[in-house]
């Protein structure tokens, strides 16, 4: 198990290194918890739940499967790259008067 050392306590599980050997082409990797791309990442399941998931009725796996299918078509066919629109600065100063008002004596 050398190959998979440094794992979360989930993935050293009996289970998932048997699975792993059954499975030799997958591999997982790990990324530090703040690499930025994650970010662009996440965005995109953000985007995928609010415009997919977020009111969708799904009477069977088949039908979900065939949503999401759906979905990513769309979004590839109309594919364009997320763009930041604010600066840091503006992102700090807005977390930061977040934290005043929940840090008030009403909440």
């Amino acid at each position: 198990m050398t190959k998979h050392r440094g794992f979360l306590s989930a993935h050293k599980a009996p289970v998932v290194h048997k699975w792993l050997l059954a499975h030799p082409r997958f591999e997982l990797h790990f990324t530090p918890t703040y690499s930025s791309w994650i970010n662009q990442v996440e965005r995109w399941f953000a985007e995928l739940h609010r415009r997919c998931l977020e009111r969708g009725v799904f009477c069977s796996l088949d039908a979900l499967k065939t949503a999401l299918e759906d979905w990513i078509k769309t979004w590839n066919e109309q594919a364009r790259p997320f763009r930041w629109t604010k600066t840091a600065d503006q992102i700090i100063d807005c977390i930061c008067r977040y934290c005043e008002r929940i840090s008030g004596p009403d909440h």
